[in-house]
């Protein structure tokens, strides 16, 4: 079993929370989870990272579960909190992956820390909002209603979007409470995003991170939607590492625009588009391998270009 639950203390003062799964001598690969989340969110069987000599580190980005709240971010400074992790588990050089929101956060990585990211996978990833990325209708455009409902509230403002997300969070919470499949409600999914909720696997990790991510409040929540919004801090052709960009066609959360955006404008990515998934792999677990192959050893997913 790894270590679900370590800190470290930032320059400025805050909790930095983290987990170490797998292979404590296997190569480093920092996973970066999404809008919410936690560090708890992962492929449940620590068997595959052993089995691949990999050491995963998750934490919970500023504001969610046990780390202090960084108000004000940017999606650049996450780079900051990347760093401390590297540096306290002694790892030069290492992977960077990010899944949905946590996307922009390891292409951040990739751009600012070229001598330490190796490689680096955003998958499922949001573009940037307005130039240089894509204007507010066709950014919107393909997304649930559910999700540009939220959108609106970040819109109006952090008052608004606190006081929305704090009951959105109570609600979500006992929903999955009761049963995990249900955790995102009113959501019109695809039949395969639909059919991921229903995996035991990922029933697993949702009880355990939707209990968590929210145990301080919904900081993290806030500030996440209030940074996609806003300009990142960095451009994406910055970035000289090689990045596997991956998304799911039928992606009703981050629609497919996105990823073709992100695929045209960072520099010599690899592009891994799933014809079936909408915003969960189709095959979860085949697709956690691939990218770790990825990251490890350069290794670009069957079928990609």
């Amino acid at each position: 079993m790894g270590e679900s639950l370590k800190t470290v203390t930032t320059s400025d003062g805050r909790v930095l929370a983290f987990a170490v799964w797998g292979d404590p001598d296997g190569f480093p690969v920092l996973a970066l989870h999404g809008t919410p989340g936690c560090r708890l969110e992962r492929w449940p069987d620590e068997e595959l990272y052993r089995r691949l000599g990999v050491c995963l580190v998750t934490h919970d980005r500023a504001g969610y579960g046990r780390s202090t709240r960084r108000r004000g971010r940017r999606i650049v400074d996450e780079v900051d909190d990347a760093v401390l992790l590297a540096d306290q588990l002694g790892f030069e050089r290492f992977g960077v992956s990010g899944g949905s929101c946590g996307g922009p956060h390891a292409l951040a990585c990739a751009a600012l820390l070229p001598d330490r990211v190796v490689r680096a996978t955003c998958t499922v990833g949001v573009a940037p909002l307005g130039q240089p990325g894509i204007e507010q209708e066709a950014w919107l455009a393909g997304m649930d209603p559910e999700n540009i409902k939220e959108f609106g509230w970040a819109m109006a403002g952090e008052d608004v979007l606190f006081a929305e997300l704090e009951a959105e969070y109570a609600r979500v919470a006992a929903r999955v409470a009761l049963d995990p499949t249900t955790v995102l409600g009113d959501f019109e999914l695809s039949e395969s995003d639909q059919a991921q909720l229903a995996r035991p696997e990922l029933m697993q990790i949702i009880r355990e991170s939707t209990a968590e991510q929210g145990v301080n409040g919904v900081g993290g929540w806030v500030d996440d939607d209030l940074a996609v919004l806003r300009p990142w801090g960095f451009d994406v052709d910055q970035i000289a590492v090689p990045v596997l960009v991956r998304y799911g066609a039928t992606d009703v959360l981050v629609p497919p625009a996105h990823g073709e955006w992100l695929a045209e404008n960072v520099p010599g990515c690899i592009v891994k588009v799933d014809d079936v998934a909408g915003h969960f792999a189709s095959d979860p677990e085949q697709a956690s391998e691939e990218g770790l192959r990825w990251l490890r050893d350069g290794e670009p997913p069957p079928g990609s270009r």
